[in-house]
């Protein structure tokens, strides 16, 4: 129906729903189950309505469900919508109507974001699982390290990777029975890591060759450069490559009034997981491994004149570039020159 407005409070059983009509009055608030049949029968009265939700664990499936029904869904971005969340008065009712309200008198105050389609989010899963298998991993690892060195012994130094396999050697015998088990889950992790690094492998060569750009940058392995492709998913969503900085969240607040302009830390907007895979590619560049190239000589120059302050500002500054240098190479396949500057400026001396 057009001119109908619909805003729905999203819950984990439960979504309350609020229904305008063209003149804004309340026609319909009622509760929906949060079930596919459930959701179908409801909003297929509605066809053509603009319906506004909130971005959350199932806003991505809902919001496929009801443009299938032929809704015009405006998903919002809960971290702008201070409105609903920041009231006195907070309650499912209140926040479906207020959701209504706001996407009927001008929709771009919800700050609507864009959820990535279902394949991509199904291909995002295999990297995130590998993730949580790295973060229990490393857990592991560091408490066995940690019980032994409160018995007063060390644990000879090795990889990650050969821990589960060096570590019994110099295991204190009366930890053992404590901790080998602990060991064993470690090689079991690993093993499972391994299989999840060789899909990701896979993925990458067969579905999204475009990761193979990116990868040229000595720093971006193939867990980045896949989840930098699912996670924007389409490079043509930005119109300028610098706007992608802002999308990871790697931009700095701003407050200025006056004369007043503060320095405020990055906004850590959008998905943390590829803000902190890109934060890692950074260091990695900075660090003495990295190749010597443009974003390092970059990098070295913010931290050269400051302690500890300034080198975690070069990093963020230089996961910044690396964003936007990432989105550029991936629009326009471009192939990567690790000193574009210095072949631009002996060309022009030229």
């Amino acid at each position: 129906m057009k001119g109908i407005t619909i805003g729905m409070d999203l819950g984990d059983k439960n979504h309350v729903v609020c229904v305008l009509n063209a003149a804004g009055d309340v026609v319909i608030e009622t509760t929906v189950k949060n079930e596919r049949e459930s959701i179908s029968t409801l909003f297929c009265k509605y066809k053509e309505a603009t319906v506004a939700i909130e971005a959350s664990t199932h806003s991505p499936w809902i919001s496929r469900q009801l443009e299938k029904l032929g809704c015009e869904v405006l998903v919002g971005n809960p971290r702008k919508l201070r409105v609903i969340w920041d009231s006195d008065d907070k309650t499912d009712k209140r926040d479906a109507k207020m959701l209504a309200q706001i996407a009927r008198f001008d929709p771009k105050l919800l700050y609507p974001i864009t959820h990535r389609g279902k394949q991509a989010q199904i291909d995002l899963e295999i990297l995130q699982a590998r993730d949580n298998l790295v973060k229990n991993r490393t857990n592991l690892i560091n408490h066995i390290r940690g019980s032994v060195k409160a018995q007063g012994e060390r644990l000879l130094p090795c990889s990650t990777d050969s821990f589960h396999k060096k570590v019994e050697e110099s295991l204190p015998d009366f930890l053992k029975e404590t901790l080998m088990p602990m060991v064993e889950i470690v090689g079991q992790l690993t093993s499972q890591i391994k299989e999840y690094d060789k899909k990701i492998e896979l993925i990458s060569k067969e579905k999204y060759p475009e990761t193979e750009l990116l990868r040229a940058i000595k720093g971006v392995g193939p867990v980045t450069a896949l989840a930098f492709v699912l996670i924007l998913e389409d490079p043509e969503r930005f119109a300028k490559s610098r706007q992608v900085g802002n999308f990871v969240g790697l931009t700095p607040r701003r407050d200025q009034s006056g004369e007043i302009d503060k320095q405020l830390r990055i906004t850590k907007a959008g998905n943390p997981f590829l803000r902190r895979l890109l934060v890692g590619s950074a260091q990695y560049i900075l660090g003495s491994f990295g190749e010597d190239c443009d974003l390092k000589s970059f990098g070295l120059r913010l931290s050269a004149n400051g302690g500890k302050n300034a080198k975690r500002r070069a990093v963020i500054a230089v996961a910044r570039k690396l964003a936007v240098l990432l989105h550029r190479l991936w629009r326009h396949g471009e192939v990567y020159e690790p000193l574009h500057k210095n072949k631009v400026k002996l060309a022009k001396a030229a």
